[in-house]
């Protein structure tokens, strides 16, 4: 009996150590709001005093604080969302802009998280090797505790009590150092899918770019350095935020075909298509290494808490849903728009190419080859629930099992007292609406509540779309009113613009009230 009495005091102080890791893991996922609220602040700070104190590009035009500010939120929350047009800035800043919107891609924040989890795994008592508390049952631990109990009274009187726990704690420990090895396997994935997307994309940008003259002419004519536009651009694309540094987009390249089929990989990669390819890129490590990490992430796809692996059925029906979305949005916009002044100047092949692109942008990237305003309603409307719609939206007819069920179980009392995510776009376009109601009395063809729609809809959708503003629309002609390619927020007010700041912030954070909403019952 004293020999039982050791074993579960030896057991007791291993589960509650266990206990508090767990109690601390957890208190860090329930404020991992609080964490990326801060982080994105913090870089969107850092961001605006590195921008102000550099030069622009040119020397007539400075540009005010708050819309430095407006650009620098904009680029770590990769929305894309314009104030200032990007001629304006010199090569030094365009390089900060590139750094932000590394910083803010969802890839890049999604490795940061799992590099992080590593400062709360446990020692293993085997051989110093770590585990992650958060990935144990306390009813697998306690059932552990019965057995080796048992088989004391089983093994009598040699020396069970080290031999049984030596036994059975091995496997134990084993099976947790699998897992430990896989989430670092996991996190080397990432890093070199990040390193490997971005190399091929800045690559293939530079050929294309130096053998295609149209291209360089367009770069050189704008005064822009070849090198910084080819990383400039990638980075923007696969972070999906949509910055270009031209002042039209890519609307002077939507003759270049060849270059809109290189970037469209890039968006998919960082984004929607992120988790499938993910997920195949483990699967094909394994066919060739043979490791035991890739076997166990493709059977065990929830256990380490990394939301963008998917289980294989999920990520399927994701593919599925990206690629029908993308059919859908090119059908409509080929037959509303092929025959429009926008597309008209085009061949075939380059208006396919074109719409393709321009249709895989509205979820989430909002790079474009034409001028939105110009385009029908239909369409617009249609753009906007393609921006509403989270990345990872997708018909899942077959529910899954939720590995992490009890540990939600408190936060679902709070998530049922948060508004939803129509609810929120509601009460934000009723302050902007607040805000200007004297430019939408006084010019409602430009300050219209569609228009004003898709603005806070682009941005809470991190994408970056916007109709602009066409001084040729105002009612009382202004002969000051000059037409400025960048976005229609860029009229607003300094309210405004600070209403869109905060949809921006509360837009990259919207992964945490998914499930918002819900107390509510339309009966």
């Amino acid at each position: 009996m004293q020999v039982i009495s050791n074993m579960r005091k030896k057991l007791e102080q291993l589960c509650s150590c266990s206990c508090l890791c767990r109690f601390t893991w957890f208190h860090l996922r329930g404020n991992r709001f609080s964490l990326e609220l801060l982080y994105f602040l913090l870089m969107s700070s850092i961001g605006y005093f590195i921008l102000q104190s550099m030069e622009v590009r040119t020397t007539t035009f400075t540009p005010r604080n708050l819309d430095l500010f407006f650009t620098s939120v904009s680029a770590t929350t990769v929305s894309s969302m314009s104030t200032i047009e990007m001629e304006v800035f010199s090569n030094n800043q365009l390089v900060i802009l590139i750094i932000l919107m590394f910083l803010g891609g969802e890839v890049f924040t999604s490795m940061v998280v799992l590099y992080i989890r590593k400062f709360f795994l446990k020692v293993s008592p085997k051989d110093g090797n770590k585990f992650d508390p958060s990935m144990c049952n306390l009813d697998t631990r306690s059932n552990f505790r019965d057995k080796v109990e048992l088989t004391v009274l089983e093994r009598g009187n040699s020396k069970p009590d080290i031999l049984c726990f030596e036994t059975i704690s091995t496997k134990d420990v084993e099976m947790e150092d699998l897992k430990y090895k896989s989430f670092k396997f996991l996190g080397l994935v990432v890093l070199f899918y990040q390193v490997f997307v971005h190399f091929m994309g800045v690559v293939s940008v530079l050929i294309y770019i130096n053998s295609i003259s149209s291209a360089k002419k367009i770069l050189k004519q704008k005064g822009l350095q070849t090198l910084t536009f080819s990383i400039f651009t990638v980075v923007s694309t696969f972070a999906n935020c949509g910055f270009v540094p031209t002042n039209e987009n890519m609307l002077p390249f939507r003759k270049n075909s060849g270059l809109l089929l290189i970037l469209i990989p890039q968006i998919l990669l960082g984004n929607t298509l992120y988790p499938p390819v993910l997920r195949f890129s483990i699967w094909a490590i394994g066919k060739f290494t043979k490791k035991s990490e890739t076997r166990y992430l493709l059977k065990n796809s929830r256990v380490l808490g990394y939301q963008n692996l998917l289980s294989c059925l999920h990520s399927s029906l994701l593919a599925i849903t990206v690629l029908a979305f993308i059919m859908v949005q090119f059908i409509l916009f080929s037959s509303m728009e092929w025959s429009s002044g926008s597309l008209s100047d085009m061949n075939v092949y380059q208006k396919l190419v074109g719409i393709l692109f321009q249709t895989v942008n509205t979820r989430h990237t909002g790079e474009s080859i034409v001028e939105l305003s110009t385009i029908s309603a239909a369409v617009l409307v249609m753009f906007v629930m393609m921006m509403y719609l989270p990345p990872y939206t997708s018909f899942l007819p077959v529910a899954e099992e939720n590995c992490e069920q009890g540990s939600k179980r408190g936060s679902k009392v709070i998530e049922s007292l948060i508004f939803s995510q129509v609810s929120y776009l509601v009460i934000f376009v009723i302050l902007v609406c607040i805000t200007e109601r004297k430019q939408m009395i006084q010019d409602p063809l430009n300050f219209n509540v569609l228009n004003i729609v898709f603005e806070v809809v682009s941005a809470y959708g991190n994408v970056g779309y916007s109709t602009g503003y066409n001084c040729d629309r105002r009612l009382r002609q202004d002969a000051s009113c000059e037409n400025k390619w960048y976005g229609f927020s860029g009229k607003w007010s300094d309210e405004g613009k600070l209403v869109l700041i905060l949809v921006m912030i509360l837009g990259r954070l919207k992964k945490f009230n998914m499930n918002g909403g819900k107390a509510w019952k339309l009966l």
